[in-house]
């Protein structure tokens, strides 16, 4: 369904009128969210957006989930086993796992979610090209044999981000993975709703009772999924000063993002509570490794000696207790977070990123910077790199343009002349950063990579070791190196990473904090 933004309006205000109305009957047991997007797609392989993932998270469950310290704890396995040789492992599901037309889930469902799922992760590509075989054993077991080591198995299993591992009905996860899924038959604690669904408009859920939690207290992504409510509505706002009036007016229970500054306008009241959300953004500069000048080292290394963290993070964010100086590429706060080959001193170096710039042989050529303008958190990235750029002798162009140009031209790896860049800025939510194979940032295979195009082979090769590791101090080490070499190199320069706030009415209370919205453990008064 395509509909503008004044149509959108319109509908979110009448859907907004048939929610409360629904609500009413529901009494305390429903709770109104307004999510940071609109869902479009149902199906949680076929795209990375956000908004699927974490409606994703409702409907079905995981074998493995991360908790608040973004370690693999089992979800839906009960008990595993890992051979000595580190070639196998096998997985045995806990008792009572049903689906939402209650059929149990066998192995065999797992066998079929993980295949349909490892075709289309980046992680699970790897492991699939690691696997010798999958194959159930019977109907609670299955086993994965692996022609190499493949140290992080677990943590693809309960990865997050970008496409995680959802467990399907065997007869819906043999499909083909690049068709996207019209039915949602879930393994979790919530059952969609199909009738209710108005795409890009509003969405609901309802408690699926036949679902068995852990005994585990919630711990990020992990742990006991107990359900206290009966039905979870969703609503689009496509203004989010809509969204946070509904709330302020106890129209909607519970807001899932606001940047900083919006904080102010919720703050004092009282039937409301902000909360900083669980993990931060982090905002990058990427080069285009592809054409001058930033094929050159030396170019590159300019910009990154005049660039600050400080800088960029009180221009786009201002609050301190928003924000957090960040050095290490894999996370602060996970468990990969080092600090090896940051260069940020806090200060810009405009004398040295001068004489670094005479060396790459820069001939006074137009950088220019695409940028999106329907994008607030990229808004005040673009004007300082030019004011960066301009104070070390770099002439250069910002060119505006909506959402899906920008990634459409930021794919491109040509020069300007034929719709090419040279800086792009980037936003990532820390989940997407904390695996070494599947941050986008350490592709490396140059112009068939992520965008930036880094050609380093180098780096490829790391994280050929890191995937043969079984060791986490030795994946620490070589994730260790990985970092540095992107810092030595200029992969990206990191901008900091920040918070957004999520904001709630007073009397809902057990919202489990964890990198994902989810409404299990919530309460409403």
């Amino acid at each position: 369904m395509q509909i503008n933004r004044r149509e959108a309006l319109i509908w979110s205000a009448a859907t907004l009128l048939a929610t409360t109305r629904s609500s009413l009957a529901q009494g305390r047991r429903t709770i109104r969210i307004a999510p940071h997007a609109a869902l479009r797609v149902l199906d949680p392989v076929t795209t990375s957006a956000y908004i699927t993932r974490n409606h994703a998270y409702m409907v079905y469950d995981t074998l493995f989930s991360i908790d608040a310290a973004y370690r693999p704890q089992p979800q839906m396995v009960k008990e595993w086993t890992v051979s000595d040789d580190q070639l196998s492992y096998t997985f045995t599901l806990r008792e009572g796992l049903l689906f939402h037309d209650n059929r149990p889930v066998t192995a065999e469902d797992c066998v079929a979610s993980i295949t349909r799922w490892a075709k289309k992760d980046v992680v699970g590509l790897r492991l699939a090209s690691a696997m010798s075989d999958i194959r159930p054993l019977d109907d609670k077991t299955f086993r994965i044999a692996l022609k190499t080591p493949f140290g992080p198995t677990l943590e693809a299993m309960a990865r997050p981000s970008s496409i995680p591992l959802f467990v399907m009905p065997r007869r819906i996860a043999e499909l083909p993975p690049d068709k996207p899924l019209e039915e949602v038959v879930g393994s979790g604690p919530f059952r969609f709703i199909a009738s209710d669904f108005r795409p890009g408009v509003s969405w609901a859920y309802e408690r699926f009772a036949d679902y068995v939690p852990r005994a585990e207290p919630p711990d990020g992504l992990a742990g006991g999924k107990v359900v206290k409510v009966d039905r979870v509505e969703a609503l689009w706002f496509p203004s989010k000063q809509t969204a946070i009036n509904a709330l302020a007016k106890g129209e909607i229970d519970l807001l899932e993002n606001m940047n900083a500054d919006q904080r102010s306008l919720l703050d004092g009241d009282r039937g409301v509570t902000l909360r900083r959300r669980f993990g931060p953004m982090a905002s990058t500069i990427r080069f285009n490794w592809a054409q001058p000048p930033f094929d050159n080292l030396k170019a590159r290394q300019a910009v990154q000696a005049v660039v600050t963290q400080q800088d960029y993070m009180d221009a786009s964010i201002g609050d301190p207790k928003s924000y957090q100086i960040c050095p290490a590429l894999f996370g602060c706060g996970t468990q990969l977070e080092v600090d090896d080959g940051f260069r940020d001193t806090g200060k810009p170096d405009v004398k040295t990123a001068r004489a670094l710039l005479k060396e790459s042989g820069y001939k006074g050529e137009k950088v220019v910077i695409i940028t999106p303008g329907d994008i607030a958190s990229f808004a005040p990235l673009a004007p300082l790199t030019q004011q960066l750029l301009q104070q070390i002798g770099m002439a250069s162009e910002i060119q505006t343009m909506e959402w899906s140009t920008f990634l459409a031209r930021r794919a491109k790896p040509g020069p300007v002349s034929e719709g090419g860049w040279n800086i792009a800025h980037a936003v990532f939510d820390r989940l997407d950063l904390i695996s070494p194979l599947g941050n986008p940032n350490f592709d490396a295979r140059g112009k068939s990579g992520y965008s930036g195009f880094v050609d380093d082979p180098e780096t490829t090769d790391l994280k050929n070791q890191y995937e043969r590791a079984t060791d986490p101090a030795r994946q620490k080490a070589i994730a260790a190196e990985l970092q540095k070499r992107a810092y030595d190199l200029v992969f990206y320069i990191p901008l900091g990473t920040y918070y957004d706030y999520e904001a709630f009415r007073s009397n809902v209370t057990g919202y489990v904090p964890a990198p994902v919205m989810v409404m299990w453990g919530v309460t409403k008064a």
